[in-house]
């Protein structure tokens, strides 16, 4: 990238302080605009980051046409603001999920198609090292076939955690609870390392957390992979503390362990480590680390031809996977049309 970008951010919640954080290091990058429909929030962004500031970002699009908007907003709202900004030709880096339901992410996938911008999901722990080497290895065929693999998310979450944001404990708003918001992540990386997947079978229920959200905060997946290799999952929000997320993958010729570092031990004795990048001063451990790599990664992208590698279509595979288990866990919501297309 040799020109300077004009960037904005739409959604100053949480999650934003890592976009801001991102843009602040990239001198080729002018952060523009902030929106937020909350008057507070608003106003710390506009303050901290010295630019101008909407409540609508509609309006936003139209007033200050940035060339990269990046959507840290409600899940709810994801698909419609993504699609208002390819309909402007406006670039998109938004956070996961890609939608709070299974249409609405149609509709992302299709527009993102038909738009000559481009988008990014930030499915950004496909950028951490460990999880890079462990790619590599498997792709390489060096350790043979892949015979199975298995996933785990034990995280703490409060009461205080939803009703903070309300929204993140409702199926309106958030489209699920743990696998939509925490665990979607290590569900990408073991349909990504493993190889995508054709069938799941499920389960999702409220264990700790019942007199606070209607989503779930504990399920298990045992799911079928292309090469006919069967993963099993299972994850929860009742652990006292956020313990590291944990992937093993068995091969012919090695197992694979992904807790923060990547070991890989050979069936020779040998055993290899690959150590994960340090986080920056003040960082959430379980947001990970490469959330500006995912970013940088992007905008070096802009103006090359095709599009973004994690874009609407490759986010759409973890989505689905989470939807296909809340279709088995939750049948009354299927019945009764809970997933029916919504716009934000």
């Amino acid at each position: 990238m040799t020109d300077t970008k004009r960037a904005a951010v739409i959604g100053c919640g949480d999650i934003s302080s890592i976009h801001f954080a991102a843009l602040a290091t990239m001198p080729d990058v002018d952060l523009v605009a902030a929106c937020d429909p909350d008057a507070g929030r608003l106003a710390a962004a506009e303050a901290t980051n010295g630019v101008t500031g909407f409540s609508d970002h509609r309006q936003l699009l139209h007033d200050i046409r940035p060339d990269v908007v990046h959507i840290a907003t409600p899940h709810h709202t994801h698909a419609q603001i993504a699609i208002d900004a390819l309909d402007a030709d406006v670039n998109v880096i938004l956070e996961k999920p890609l939608a709070h339901s299974r249409e609405a992410g149609q509709r992302l996938v299709d527009a993102s198609e038909e738009s000559s911008a481009r988008i990014a999901i930030c499915l950004q722990n496909r950028y951490n090292a460990p999880v890079q080497a462990a790619h590599e290895l498997l792709a390489s065929g060096a350790l043979g076939d892949v015979l199975g693999a298995s996933g785990a998310v034990f995280w703490h979450r409060d009461a205080d955690y939803y009703r903070d944001r309300p929204w993140r404990g409702r199926w309106a708003t958030g489209g699920g609870g743990l696998l939509m918001n925490q665990a979607i992540h290590t569900i990408d990386l073991l349909q990504w390392l493993v190889g995508e997947v054709t069938e799941v079978r499920g389960g999702a229920a409220t264990r700790a957390l019942g007199d606070t959200i209607e989503v779930e905060d504990t399920a298990d997946l045992l799911m079928r992979h292309v090469n006919g290799v069967r993963s099993t999952f299972f994850a929860t929000l009742s652990n006292a503390v956020n313990s590291p997320v944990s992937i093993d993958i068995t091969t012919e010729k090695a197992t694979l362990s992904l807790r923060g570092e990547l070991t890989v031990t050979y069936a020779d004795g040998r055993v290899e480590t690959v150590p994960e990048r340090e986080l920056a001063p003040g960082a959430r451990a379980y947001w990970g680390v490469s959330h500006e790599l995912l970013i940088r990664d992007f905008y070096e992208q802009l103006g090359h031809d095709g599009s973004f590698w994690i874009d609407p279509r490759e986010a759409q595979k973890s989505l689905n996977i989470i939807q296909d288990v809340y279709d088995q866990a939750y049948p009354h919501r299927l019945a009764a049309g809970a997933n029916s297309s919504e716009t934000a």
